[in-house]
C-alpha cells in the first residue's frame, strides 16, 4: 500500500496509523489532514478511489483522465467524497454565523421565521432546539421519496405539518434526515438562498474548500473527481456488535431510529449524480479531507487571514445543550449547538472539542484548546453511525503526537 502526502515533524504516528487503517482495518480508499492554529501539519491519502471494473488513471483539471490502465484508480489528493452526517457540522456553522452576524435570533422560536412551522404543537420550538436535535421532528409519518426530499418546497411543508415525537425543548433524540431540512428552510427564510449556495458563497469561496452542500455541474463533470461509496476491502478480523438495545431499535420498523434514518425512502443511491446535486445539508456534503479540515480550523482561528467563528460563537458551539440517552441513536450522546461533543458516542479529542462524524466512517472536528482541526474522509463504507474505528484510530494518533 502506497501512502501518499506528508506530515509535519512530530506527527508521524498518524501516517502510521493512516497505513494500519488499510492493513487491519479494511479501509479501501481514504484521505486525512489536520491543522494546527491554522498550519497544515497532516495531508495524507491513499488507497482506490473506485471498484477493480474502474480504469486507472489521473483525473486532470479539465476532467480528462490520463495514464489510465485496467484497475482500480488510485485515490488522489483532489479526491472528494460524500461525508454523510459530518455535513451536518457545515450546516450549524451557517445558523451560527447568521446568529454571529445578528440576522438569526438563537432563542426565537423557528415559527418566527418560518410561521408555518408552528402547527401541531411546535410553537415553543425555539432555533436552538434544531441545532441542539431537540425540537422534537426526527421523523416524519410519510417518508419521502429522494425527489421529493431534493425539493424545499416539498421538504419544509412535509416538516411544517408534522406532530412532534415530544415536546420542543424537553428531550433530545438525533434527527437524522430532518435536520437538514430543519436548518435550510431557516436560511431560506433568513437570507433569501438555499443552504447550499450560502455555503459556497460564505464559507467555501473564501477558504478556497473543496467541500460543497449540492455538488455542482462543474466538479461532477470530473472524472474520478468524487469516489463512489463501496464496501470496505475487509474486516480485517474487526467486528462491530451493537448493543442489544441498539440493534433491536434499529430493526424495529416502527422505532424513532427506523423512522428517523428512513425519512428518505427507499434509501437513495448515494453515487448517482442527481443525489450528489441535490441539498440536503443533513447528509449528503461533499468534500475531501483538506476541505473538511480547513473548514473547522476556520471555526477556532485563521487560515490564510480567514476566521468564520468569533470566540463567542466558539463557545456556543460546544456549549452542552443535549446529554443523556438519545431517543433516536438509544446510547448516550451529547449536543452543542449543532456539534456532537466529546463522549462516548462520538470521542473526540478532547473535553473541548466539537464536530460531527459521518455514518460509515468519516469525521471532522476542531479542539480549541489544542488549536487541532481534523478531517477524515473514505469510501469504505461500515455501518458504524459514529466512532469508526478508523477515524478513532487517528484521532489517538494525533493525541500521541501532542504528547498527550
Amino acid at each position: 500500500m502506497d501512502v501518499n502526502g506528508t506530515v509535519a515533524e512530530g506527527f508521524e504516528p498518524v501516517r502510521t496509523a493512516f497505513l494500519r487503517n488499510f492493513e487491519t482495518l479494511g479501509d479501501r480508499g481514504a484521505a486525512v489532514a489536520v491543522y494546527r492554529d491554522g498550519r497544515k501539519v497532516v495531508d495524507l491519502w491513499g488507497g482506490a478511489k473506485n471498484a477493480d471494473e474502474a480504469t486507472g488513471g489521473s483525473d486532470g483539471a479539465d476532467g480528462a483522465v490520463t495514464g489510465g490502465t485496467a484497475g482500480p484508480a488510485p485515490w488522489e489528493h483532489s479526491t472528494a467524497q460524500i461525508v454523510r452526517s459530518a455535513t451536518k457540522g457545515v450546516a450549524a456553522a451557517v445558523l451560527l454565523l447568521l446568529a454571529q452576524r445578528g440576522e438569526l435570533d438563537l432563542d426565537a422560536p423557528v415559527g418566527h421565521y418560518w410561521p408555518e412551522f408552528k402547527a401541531r404543537g411546535k410553537e415553543r420550538a425555539l432555533v436552538r432546539h434544531v441545532l441542539a436535535h431537540r425540537a422534537g421532528v426526527p421523523v416524519l409519518d410519510r417518508p419521502l421519496t429522494p425527489a421529493e426530499a431534493a425539493n424545499p418546497d416539498v421538504t419544509a411543508a412535509a416538516v411544517a405539518a408534522q406532530t412532534p415525537a415530544w415536546e420542543p425543548g424537553s428531550d433530545h433524540g438525533y434527527h437524522a434526515q430532518t435536520y437538514g431540512w430543519l436548518t435550510g428552510e431557516l436560511v431560506r427564510r433568513v437570507t433569501g438562498r438555499s443552504i447550499g449556495t450560502w455555503i459556497a458563497e460564505e464559507i467555501a469561496g473564501p477558504l478556497g474548500l473543496d467541500l460543497w452542500v449540492g455538488l455542482p455541474d462543474a466538479q461532477a463533470g470530473r472524472v474520478g473527481r468524487v469516489a463512489p461509496i463501496e464496501a470496505p476491502a475487509a474486516d480485517g478480523g474487526l467486528r462491530l456488535r451493537p448493543k442489544r438495545a441498539v440493534a433491536e431499535a434499529y430493526a424495529d420498523p416502527s422505532s424513532l431510529t427506523r423512522r428517523a434514518f428512513g425519512a428518505i425512502t427507499p434509501q437513495p443511491d448515494e453515487n448517482d449524480p442527481a443525489y450528489r446535486a441535490a441539498v440536503l445539508p443533513a447528509s449528503n456534503g461533499v468534500a475531501t479531507a483538506d476541505g473538511l479540515a480547513r473548514f473547522y480550523a476556520s471555526l477556532i482561528g485563521e487560515v490564510d487571514g480567514v476566521r468564520l467563528f468569533t470566540p463567542a460563537s466558539v463557545a456556543l458551539a460546544r456549549a452542552e445543550q443535549s446529554a443523556g440517552p438519545d431517543r433516536v441513536l438509544v446510547v448516550h450522546t451529547r449536543f452543542g449547538l449543532g456539534y456532537m461533543l466529546h463522549g462516548s458516542a462520538s470521542p473526540l479529542l478532547g473535553d473541548g472539542s466539537f464536530g460531527h462524524p459521518g455514518r460509515g466512517g468519516s469525521l471532522g472536528f476542531a479542539d480549541p484548546g489544542s488549536g487541532i482541526a481534523f478531517g477524515y474522509v473514505t469510501n469504505g463504507f461500515r455501518k458504524s453511525v459514529t466512532a469508526d474505528p478508523r477515524a478513532q484510530a487517528l484521532v489517538r494518533a494525533v493525541r500521541t503526537a501532542l504528547g498527550e
